[in-house]
C-alpha cells in the first residue's frame, strides 16, 4: 500500500481525503437531480459496484435500497477463493479470512449397510485442490461482506452512503436522438415514516439493476428470467444447537436411505452452524411457500437424515424455504441484439436480477459481485472518457457466457443431490461415490475460477499461450509469490492488482542481464515511455502520472540478491516520478522467490528463454500474453478499445 505520495499525512491511510469539490459528497439524504451512475439495491453486486465507483471522485454515484438500513442477517455465506481475490483488490481480504470459517475439509455420509435407518461416514477430501489460490474458501454472513463495502464507500472522497427506504416506481430511457446527457429517467418513492408517499426524479447517464430476482429494473427494460425450476424445495437455517454428530466443523453432505440429504456448512465463531435440508418434491403447478413448512419441520427431518445423530437446537439466526430455480435473462443490458450495433446500452442488471441459480453451490453472492467487478471498470472508462461507449456491449458479452456456464453445472449438482441413492430397492439411483466425484469435478467452479473469457476486443488470442502456460488468456491472473526488489519483500505478484481501473503488464525478463543495454526488458521500457506508438504515451492523460492507466511491472528470474541490480540505473518507467514532489516509486521490480522453492517461472510455465508479457485487465483477467519484443502486437491491443 502506497500513501505519503503528496506530503505526510496523518490517519488512516484508507481513508481518503474529502473531495475539495462541495457538489460532490454522496452521503446527504436527498438525492441529485442528475448522476452520472445511479445503482439499485444494496446487495453484494450494487455494493461492489458502488465500492469501485467511489473510487473515482469525478464519477458521479448514488446506490438507493427499498430496505430502511443495512443488511443483518445474510442469506448467502459461502465466499470463493477467487472473490477472496478480488477482496485483495479492494483490500479487505485478510479482514474477512480473520473473521471467518475456513472451508478445508469435505465430509461424505450414507446410509450404514449394516443399518440403512443410521448413516456413515463413506468418504473425505480436500475442499479446495492444492495452489487453486493463495486464498482459502471461506463462509462469512453476507452482511459482513456488505459491512466492508460500505466501509470503502464512506472512506472514498465523495464519502458514499447508501440512500434506503427508496422504492423503484419507473425507469425510462430517452430517445438516443435527444442527445440528452442523462437520458435514463429515474422514479422513486420514499418509504420512510417522515417522507412516506413523496417521490424523487433523479437523472442518470447510466442505471445499474442490482435489486435481485424480482428485480424492477429488470421489468421496466422489458426483460425477464428464464429457464426452469427444478419443482424440489430445500430449506436452511442458521442455527445454534447442541450434537454428536462428529463432522459438525466441517462441510459435510448426507445422504440417508430413505429421509432425503443435508448439507451442513460450519459458519463463523466455532459454534454456529448452517443446515440445507431436503423437502419433499414439489409437483407441477405447486409453490413452496403453500406448503406452509415450519422450522420446527426443518429440525425434525435434519434428525431424522442424521439418524443415529441428533440436533439439540438452542438458538436460531435466521432460517427460510426456498424453491430451485435456474433461470437466466436473454442480455443483461436493454438493448436488443438487433440494435446492438446502432444503439449503445444505459441500463443494466446484474446479480440475481439476470441469473438465478440453487444456493448449495454458494456461488449466488460470489458470481454476482463479479458481474459487478466486471461492469465497474467499463463504466469507468467510458466515463471517464478513456473508453467509447460501444465497451459495454462486452458486459453482456462476456457474463451471459459465464452465468449460463454456471446454470447448467448448478442445475446438474442439483439434481444429484436430490437423487435417491442406489439400493436394491432402486437400481436406478445414485451411487454415493459418484457424488463425491461430482463435487471434486466441480471444485474449480465453486473456487470461482473456471470462468474463460471468449477472444474479443478485451481479451486477445492465445496464439503466444507457449509463452506462459500457467497464465491462460481468458482466465484470471493466477497469483504467485515473488520478491520485491527494493526492500526484499516477499509477496504474491497478483497483489499488485487492485481494484483501482488500471490494466497492468507484466514483463518476465529473459535469462539475461536486465540492466544490459541491449535487455528485452530495456526495449518494452523504451517503447512504452518514448515511442509515439506507445499506449502509455498515446492514452494516458497528460496531467496524470505516467502508471495511472497502465502500470508496467517487471519480474526477473534471478533470486535478488544474485541480481546485484543498481536499481537506480534501471530504466526510468520502472522507476517513474510520481506526485507533487516527483519522488521515485521503487515498488516495479521483482525478482523470483527462490528461497520458498516457489518460483514463479517454474510455476506459471513461463518460458525462460524467451521471456513474455502478460497483460492483465482491471478486473485481473489475462487479457493477452506477448513476446517481449511484441511492441506492435501490444499498441494494436490497446488500440482496439482505448481513446
Amino acid at each position: 500500500m502506497q500513501f505519503h505520495i503528496n506530503g505526510f499525512t496523518t490517519g488512516d491511510p484508507d481513508v481518503s481525503e474529502p473531495t475539495v469539490d462541495a457538489a460532490a459528497p454522496a452521503n446527504g439524504d436527498g438525492l441529485p437531480g442528475e448522476v452520472d451512475v445511479l445503482i439499485v439495491g444494496c446487495g453484494p453486486a450494487g455494493l461492489a459496484l458502488a465500492a469501485q465507483l467511489a473510487r473515482f471522485p469525478d464519477i458521479s454515484t448514488r446506490i438507493v435500497e427499498q430496505k430502511d438500513g443495512p443488511l443483518t442477517h445474510g442469506q448467502a455465506d459461502g465466499i470463493a477463493c477467487r472473490t477472496m481475490e478480488m477482496f485483495n483488490a479492494f483490500g479487505f481480504a485478510e479482514k474477512i479470512a480473520r473473521e471467518a470459517c475456513w472451508i478445508s475439509e469435505v465430509t461424505f455420509w450414507k446410509p450404514d449397510e449394516a443399518d440403512p435407518s443410521n448413516i456413515t461416514r463413506s468418504d473425505r477430501i480436500q475442499d479446495v485442490e492444492d495452489g487453486l489460490s493463495e486464498f482459502p474458501h471461506v463462509v462469512l454472513n453476507q452482511a459482513r461482506v456488505h459491512d466492508a463495502y460500505l466501509e470503502i464507500m464512506r472512506n472514498a472522497p465523495n464519502r458514499l452512503e447508501p440512500n434506503y427506504s427508496r422504492k423503484l416506481i419507473d425507469v425510462n430511457v430517452s430517445d438516443a436522438a435527444s442527445n440528452d446527457p442523462y437520458p435514463v429517467s429515474v422514479t422513486l418513492e420514499r418509504m420512510d415514516d417522515v417522507h412516506k408517499g413523496e417521490t424523487e426524479t433523479v437523472k442518470a447517464k447510466y442505471v445499474v439493476g442490482c435489486d435481485g430476482a424480482r428485480s424492477a429494473v429488470r421489468a421496466s427494460i422489458g426483460r425477464s428470467l428464464k429457464g426452469e425450476a427444478a419443482h424440489q424445495a430445500w430449506g436452511v437455517m442458521d442455527i445454534l444447537a447442541e450434537t454428536d454428530y462428529p463432522d459438525i466443523r466441517m462441510k459435510s453432505v448426507i445422504q440417508s436411505a430413505d429421509a432425503g440429504s443435508i448439507l451442513i456448512i460450519p459458519r463463523e465463531g466455532g459454534y454456529l452452524f448452517r443446515v440445507y435440508v431436503e423437502l419433499d418434491e414439489l409437483a407441477e403447478d405447486e409453490r413452496v411457500a403453500g406448503r406452509n413448512i415450519t422450522l420446527d419441520y426443518l429440525v425434525d427431518a435434519s434428525n431424522r437424515i442424521m439418524r443415529p445423530y441428533s440436533l439439540d437446537v438452542k438458538e436460531v439466526a435466521w432460517w427460510s424455504v426456498y424453491e430451485i430455480g435456474h433461470r437466466i435473462c436473454d442480455k443483461f443490458d436493454d438493448v436488443p441484439d438487433e440494435e446492438i450495433a446502432t444503439r449503445l446500452p444505459r441500463v443494466f442488471i446484474a446479480g440475481d436480477a439476470c441469473h438465478t441459480h440453487s444456493p448449495k453451490m454458494g456461488q449466488g453472492m460470489n458470481v454476482s459481485m463479479q458481474d459487478a467487478f466486471n461492469l465497474g471498470w467499463k463504466l469507468a472508462y467510458v466515463l471517464r472518457g478513456r473508453a467509447g461507449p460501444d465497451l459495454l456491449h462486452s458486459y453482456t458479452a462476456e457474463r451471459k457466457a459465464i452465468a449460463q456456464d454456471l446454470i447448467d453445472f448448478d442445475g446438474h449438482w442439483a439434481r444429484m443431490l436430490s437423487a435417491p441413492l442406489k439400493s436394491a430397492d432402486n437400481p436406478d439411483g445414485v451411487e454415493p461415490a459418484e457424488v463425491r466425484k461430482h463435487f471434486q469435478q466441480l471444485g474449480r467452479y465453486t473456487a470461482g475460477v473456471a470462468t474463460v473469457y471468449a477472444p474479443s476486443v478485451l481479451t486477445g488470442a492465445s496464439t503466444h499461450q507457449d509463452l506462459a502456460e500457467g497464465f491462460k488468456v481468458g482466465m484470471r491472473f493466477h497469483s504467485a509469490p515473488v520478491i520485491r526488489l527494493c526492500d526484499a519483500r516477499p509477496m504474491h505478484l497478483g497483489h499488485a492488482v487492485e481494484a483501482d481501473g488500471r490494466w497492468r503488464i507484466f514483463a518476465f525478463a529473459t535469462r539475461e542481464d536486465p540492466a544490459a543495454a541491449n535487455a528485452a526488458i530495456r526495449g518494452l521500457c523504451d517503447f512504452l515511455e518514448r515511442s509515439p506508438d506507445s499506449p502509455v504515451r498515446k492514452y494516458t492523460p497528460g496531467d496524470a502520472e505516467i502508471d495511472s492507466l497502465i502500470d508496467l511491472r517487471a519480474v526477473f528470474q534471478q533470486h535478488f540478491r544474485d541480481l546485484d541490480l543498481d536499481l537506480e540505473a534501471m530504466p526510468s518507467m520502472l522507476l517513474p516520478k510520481k506526485g507533487r514532489y516527483g519522488l521515485t516509486d521503487r515498488e516495479k521490480m521483482f525478482g523470483a522467490d527462490l528461497k520458498s522453492g516457489e518460483d514463479i517461472f517454474d510455476m506459471r510455465g513461463i518460458d525462460r528463454d524467451r521471456g513474455c508479457m502478460v497483460v492483465v485487465r482491471p478486473d485481473q483477467y489475462v487479457a493477452h500474453v506477448l513476446p517481449l519484443d511484441a511492441h506492435a502486437a501490444l499498441a494494436t491491443f490497446f488500440d482496439g478499445f482505448l481513446i
